[in-house]
């Protein structure tokens, strides 16, 4: 496992086969977003995207919660003191580039995303977790979109994310009354795809992690696309895109390798070529 730096200790970032470990890293505020964090997590996101030795992305917090989303008690502090020079323009702007470099780019990037949440995913860090490919929870932890208690309508792509996996009347649902989801009832909605006890969180996810590290990464890449495309596309888009990629992919030594395992009766060995 190889350490990197990433120039603040809100954020720890380790790599190791192929798995990039991406650790929310405030426990005493409950890993609450601060700047630095953002910007590190935008910039590490940003990386991994073009580095081939990355194959998939875990995001995790450290302690006992996931992330509780923005630092509510920062904002109180500034607003007591005035708020920043900004204009809202300029704060506007600054808040669409961060979310795309850190909810959007989880969503879109072209690797798989891994969010395991080891206690609770609050406001914008449910936004971050819901724009992760898969979810593993462990059974105590627990989700809520809390932007209403604080008198904020949401960020980082939450109703987007959300509306998409449990559908429009449940989203508004959680949205407007803030109510907690626990593990349990996120499996049953499917904003959970695994839920498992605390002490077993950190295996089970790298057991999963590896398990995509080691996955055909051009057919991942593919796949990925195709499954975004569809959430907002034509059925001929997705059809035509399908064809393409399919195509494509059975060109790739991934296919080929699978293909001879198969006949061979042994598992394949993907190299990502």
């Amino acid at each position: 496992m190889a350490a990197i730096d990433t120039g603040t200790q809100d954020l720890l970032a380790d790599i190791d086969s192929g798995v990039l470990t991406l650790t929310l890293n405030r426990p005493e505020a409950r890993n609450a977003m601060s700047g630095a964090m953002t910007a590190a997590l935008a910039d590490q996101l940003a990386k991994a995207e073009l580095d081939p030795a990355v194959k998939v992305v875990v995001l995790t917090g450290a302690g006992k919660g996931f992330c509780a989303g923005g630092d509510v008690k920062g904002m109180d502090e500034s607003n007591q003191g005035g708020g920043g020079a900004s204009t809202i323009d300029q704060a506007i702007h600054r808040q669409r580039v961060n979310q795309r470099a850190t909810a959007g780019r989880l969503f879109k990037m072209p690797k798989p995303t891994l969010a395991a949440l080891p206690g609770p995913a609050a406001g914008a860090g449910l936004s971050l977790a819901l724009a992760c490919d898969m979810r593993i929870m462990a059974s105590s932890a627990i989700l809520t979109t809390a932007f209403a208690r604080v008198g904020f309508s949401g960020d980082y792509g939450g109703t987007y994310f959300l509306t998409q996996l449990v559908g429009s009347a449940k989203a508004r649902e959680l949205y407007y009354l803030s109510e907690r989801v626990s593990a349990d009832e996120a499996l049953r909605l499917g904003l959970a795809n695994w839920v498992v006890a605390p002490e077993e969180l950190a295996a089970r996810a790298r057991e999963i992690a590896l398990r995509l590290a080691g996955g055909p990464t051009v057919a991942y890449r593919y796949m990925k696309e195709n499954l975004n495309r569809a959430m907002a596309g034509e059925v001929d888009d997705c059809l035509d895109l399908e064809a393409t990629h399919h195509v494509h992919c059975g060109q790739t030594d991934d296919h080929k390798e699978a293909a001879r395992a198969f006949v061979e009766k042994r598992e394949p060995v993907f190299t990502g070529r």
